[in-house]
Formats: structure tokens, sequence, C-alpha cells
């Protein structure tokens, strides 16, 4: 076995260290493990997919001494290694664009614990990436949960509190019935491991038994990780979370978190429960339906909105809702069209609210659209930044929402019977995302009128007169690049998606 091949293990072990560590340093100690950790492990996600694009196939890494099926594994190959790299690039610029703000709104004695929870974040989304075990899946599936639960109440404000409760009641809802799903699954099939459950599922499925359980087990475990990505209509948690949580915080959670649980679905789907066996059981088709109308009811509850993080945030719930579109077209083409959002909702999701940070900074830190009038004239790069993520929402050309959106359009060809819904779902949503999303980007450039410079008085010129967030700045710019990078080179990537879920089998 290659050093490259121990690099997935390393990635996980190097970020819970690094939690260990910053829970005895002081908050700028913390910072700068965190950030090398993230640096360090992101660099092995791009080695590993290095190795796996040239190896051509996928690897299994054993832990400890006793193999399958009583041991624990690892499984890798070109979409873990592409994930990896693309969340590690996410999470390192959320951190640093965030960073200042970061240590205004957190207390100072408390700065070491707000990255000892990002460390385990880092920890949970690598594991949930890489593992070849559902047990394992479920403990990170829960150390996850803590951790976002700690990233949102580390502010101590009422509104926190709040949030970070109904995050931890809908995720503990959704955590309880995929343990319920994993229990009956294991009690069917005897094993935990990925693969050989996946061939107890294959002689089940011969034998003609189980039909019943197997079909809960299905509906339980979708369900489960359903409601803690934040399908509609179970996304209620989301606003809140989204909406009040720091900078860094709320790009982390809206980029990262869902989609960690979605990829952990799709896994389970092909390497456990087999693609053929969850479209003939049509849970597919509730997928669909509940994606499509996320995709609508999200952006009409956006447009609803004054408070623009919370109209981010709900359009977090539409965008939810194109991923698991793609999944209920039931194709491989859909997978890859869903699996391909997810990374544009990753990249552009994390941009608009760090881009947002620079236009708060000079409105006074207000968030509603009448002061936010001009702030993209006083914050130029922030200005910029949120402007494309807006536009790559909306699928402007060049960008990477245009092309998801093609290729939903296109996937959507393939399933006659879902191709009209498909088609009319993504016209209704494009125009209502161009609703909200360019009238606030008209607002941004806008003349600020004589009532709201009246408003916002002194803590205007507050704004202006602050100094330069260089760490933002730089964030903004590379998200812009990793943006045009997305709908400039998505063939690639593309390729690579299908290429690594062709492994998954």
């Amino acid at each position: 076995m290659t050093l490259v091949q121990n690099f997935p293990f390393f990635s996980i072990m190097i970020a819970m260290l690094s939690g260990i560590l910053s829970s005895v340093f002081t908050g700028k100690q913390a910072r700068n493990v965190s950030i090398l950790a993230i640096a360090l492990t992101t660099a092995m996600s791009g080695a590993v997919l290095a190795y796996c694009l040239k190896a051509g196939e996928s690897y299994t890494y054993m832990m400890g001494h006793f193999p399958a099926p009583w041991g624990n594994e690892i499984r890798v190959g070109v979409l873990e290694g592409l994930t990896a790299l693309l969340f590690g690039i996410v999470m390192l610029l959320s951190v640093i664009g965030g960073m200042r703000h970061t240590f205004e709104d957190v207390e100072g004695g408390k700065i070491n614990l707000f990255f000892i929870m990002i460390d385990l974040m880092l920890s949970s989304l690598l594991a949930l990436i890489y593992t070849n075990d559902l047990f394992t899946a479920y403990v990170f599936v829960e150390i996850n949960t803590i951790a976002g639960c700690g990233l949102i109440m580390i502010r101590q404000k009422g509104r926190n509190f709040e949030a970070a409760i109904r995050y931890m009641i809908m995720s503990q809802l959704g955590s309880g019935l995929f343990l319920i799903g994993l229990t009956l699954l294991y009690d069917v099939t005897g094993h935990l491991l990925m693969s050989p459950a996946r061939a107890a599922v294959e002689q089940i499925e011969a034998a003609g038994t189980y039909e019943i359980p197997m079909l809960v087990i299905l509906a339980v475990i979708s369900v489960g990780l359903a409601i803690k990505s934040g399908l509609y209509p179970f996304h209620s948690w989301i606003p809140y979370t989204y909406g009040y949580a720091t900078p860094t915080a709320s790009a982390i959670l809206s980029g990262l978190v869902s989609k960690g649980y979605i990829f952990l679905l799709i896994k389970i789907f092909y390497r456990v429960l087999g693609r053929e066996n969850v479209i003939a059981s049509r849970i597919v088709n509730v997928l669909f339906i509940f994606g499509l109308a996320g995709m609508i009811m999200g952006s009409v509850r956006a447009i609803l909105e004054q408070d623009t993080r919370r109209m981010i945030a709900y359009s977090s719930v539409a965008q939810i809702g194109y991923i698991y579109l793609g999944i209920g077209l039931g194709t491989q083409a859909g997978m890859v069209a869903a699996i391909f959002h997810m990374f544009t909702h990753s990249a552009t999701k994390a941009l608009l609210f760090i881009s947002a940070v620079g236009l708060y900074e000079v409105s006074g830190g207000k968030k509603d659209y009448l002061s936010l009038r001009g702030s993209g004239c006083r914050n130029p790069l922030a200005g910029v930044g949120f402007t494309v993520g807006a536009l790559s929402m909306v699928g402007f050309p060049m960008l990477s929402g245009f092309i998801s959106k093609l290729l939903f359009a296109t996937t959507a060809l393939e399933s006659p019977h879902k191709m009209m819904p498909t088609i009319i779902g993504l016209a209704i949503s494009t125009v209502l995302n161009a609703v909200y999303f360019l009238r606030l980007v008209i607002t941004l450039y806008s003349k600020p009128s004589w009532t709201a410079g009246k408003i916002q008085g002194g803590e205007l010129l507050e704004g202006e007169s602050r100094r330069a967030n260089h760490p933002l700045g730089a964030a903004i710019c590379c998200f812009i690049l990793l943006n045009l990078f997305l709908g400039l080179m998505s063939q690639p990537v593309v390729r690579a998606i299908a290429a690594g879920l062709a492994m998954f089998d």
C-alpha cells in the first residue's frame, strides 16, 4: 500500500487531533491549528483524487487487524477524493473569510471552543465521505450534529439558542430515524460494513424474502437523512440556523453539512441497498416530488423575506430541492447532475454568505434591503462576490449554476414521465430565483435614499470607515474563481463524478 492510500485515514485523524490540541490552546493558537489542519487535509484529498484518477479504481483501507466483515474499513474512489477536496476548499475559505467576525462575535474565552467545533465538523465530514461502515457513519453523523449545534450557539444570544434548539430537535429526529433504519438493516443482513451488507441484500432479493422490511428500511433511512439535510417540508430549522450563526458557521452549515448527509444517502443507495432496488421501490418518486416542491416553495419564501440572511437561507431550501430532484429522476445522469449541483451549491452558498458579510460591514451591521442600498458601491469586492453568487444561483452562463440547470434539463429527457414536471419546475424556480436575487443585486448598486441614510445615521459612516478586511477579500476572490472553474471547466468535473459513481457499484 502506497503512502497516498493512507491519506484518508490520516486526514480524519489529523482533524480530530487538531480538535484535541485546540482545547488547550488560546484562541489565536487554536485558529492557526485549525487552518493548518484544514489546509493539510485538503492537500491530502487532492493527492488522493489524483491517485484514484490515475489508478482508475477504488480501494479499501482496513482499519485495525480484523478484515471484513468484522473489522472497520475506509473505501476511497474518485468521487470521495473529489468531494473531500471541494469540501476542504470551501471550509478553508469560509474560516478565512469570516475570521474577523469570528473574533468579534464570539467571546474571547470561547474562541478555542469555536475552532474545536470546526475541527470536529471537518473530521465528521471526512468520515462520512470515506467510511465504508454504517455504524461508523452513524457515530460521525452524531458528531456532526453536536459540532453544528455548537457552532450555532457559540454567539450566546437569544436567537442563537432558539436556532440551536430547533436544529437539535430536527437533527435528532433525523438521526433517530437513521439509527432505526440501520438497526433493522443489521437485523436483516447481519452486517454493518457496506459491501457485505450489499451482498446480503442481493441474496434477500434473489430469495424474495423480507420485501416489506427492506422497504421500511429504505424509507426510514431516506426520511432520516432527508430531515437532516433540510429537504422540504423538513426545512423549518434552516432559516434560523443559517440566519443567526456567525458568518463562518453559516457558510459551513449551509454549504457543507447538508451535503455530507446527502452524500451518505447516495452511498447507501449504491453500496448497500442497490440503485436498482431503490428505483424499483419507487422511493425516488417521493424524493422527486418533495424536491420539486422544495425548489418552488423555498424560492417563494425567499421572495417574502426582508432580512437578507433569511432570504439566502430559504434559497438553500430551494437548492437542496434541486439535488433531490436529480436523485429522484432515478437515472445515472440524474445522479451526476445532483452531485454536480451539490458541489455548485457548496461553493456558491458559501460565497453568498461570506460576501454578504462585507456588505453588512459597510451598512452599519444591518441586514435588511433598505439598509443595504448602495453597499455594493461602498464595498465593491463584496458586491461583485455577491453578484457572482446570485447570478450563479439564477443560472447565468459561464457560472456553475448554469451548468447545473443545463444538466438537470438534459437529464430530464431520459425520464419521459418526469420530463415535463422537471422542465416546468426548473423554469418556475429560475424565474423566482431571478426575482429575489436580482432584486437584491439591484438594491446593492442603487443610490441610498434619504430615508435609508437617516435611518442608519452615524452607523453608515462608521461602516464605511472600517479598516480593510483583507482575509475576507481574499476568500471572496478565491470563491469567485472556484465558481468560474466549475462553470468553465465543468466537463472534467462531470466526467470525474460519473467515473466515481461507476466505482460505487
